[in-house]
């Protein structure tokens, strides 16, 4: 994996990636410990692929707080910010990476539990933890979506997907409404939206629900990122500029009405 930002940078910073014992969340703990920073590593149900993840991490020279928790579950939540901040005291980066929705067996509401609930809970159990400008910055929530989700208001998407883009759409728009009172505490707040990521367990499940999906909008796009690439992006937008509208939008979006 090359490193996009660079080595030391991040050093004596400390960022909590949720979902992130593997895909997309593990890629970019991986790059956030490459540039120094010391890394809180959340999974639901993985404990050994954590663990795993925590030992290469820890050989970078950074420490690596692995914790397992629920994000529906608030009292699950509250503990591991317990444990963060205990560990490290304060966050400097909270990366909003853990979504789902189109996994059996869950609740008819599920979707929308996780993907805008969840992600308000964990903004909210994080708050005390986060911090304005201490010399090195404030600190900076980054959320990250799909442009399937992000345009879901204007371009429509694949039928198996919409539930899962529209919780996702409320989850940025519920998130996007805390923006002045993070910003009057000095934390900053961007939005990382990419196409369809070749090699994650959304593309997986819809290419199952739908055979040839991805195919056919790697040809409309022309390229679609794989896990690193848009994990390498989403890595960037935690020290880069806020961009316009707080959104980093990654890839193609020529196929998508504005919003």
């Amino acid at each position: 994996m090359s490193q996009p930002i660079p080595a030391g940078s991040l050093s004596g910073r400390t960022a909590l990636v949720t979902g992130s014992s593997r895909g997309i969340g593990a890629d970019t703990a991986t790059y956030l410990a490459q540039a120094g920073a010391n890394v809180v590593i959340n999974y639901r149900n993985k404990a050994p692929r954590a663990e795993k993840l925590a030992t290469q991490l820890r050989e970078l020279g950074v420490e690596v707080l692995v914790v397992g928790a629920d994000l529906t579950d608030a009292a699950s939540v509250a503990q591991m910010m317990t444990q963060v901040k205990e560990a490290f005291g304060t966050l400097d980066l909270l990366v909003l990476n853990a979504s789902g929705g189109m996994e059996s067996g869950m609740g008819e509401d599920y979707a929308l539990v996780l993907n805008r609930d969840a992600q308000l809970q964990v903004l909210d159990a994080a708050l005390p933890l986060l911090h304005e400008d201490n010399g090195r910055g404030g600190s900076r929530v980054v959320f990250v979506t799909s442009h399937q989700a992000h345009f879901i208001r204007t371009t429509p998407t694949m039928p198996e997907y919409e539930p899962v883009a529209l919780s996702k759409r409320a989850g940025e728009d519920a998130l996007r409404e805390r923006i002045p009172a993070l910003a009057a505490q000095g934390i900053d707040f961007v939005v990382v939206s990419g196409d369809m990521i070749e090699g994650t367990i959304t593309a997986t499940l819809l290419e199952r629900a739908n055979p040839g999906a991805i195919a056919d909008r790697r040809e409309s796009a022309g390229k679609l990122y794989n896990v690193a690439e848009f994990a390498a992006e989403v890595a960037l937008a935690a020290v880069e500029p806020i961009p316009q509208d707080n959104t980093r939008l990654v890839g193609d979006v020529s196929s998508f009405a504005g919003e």
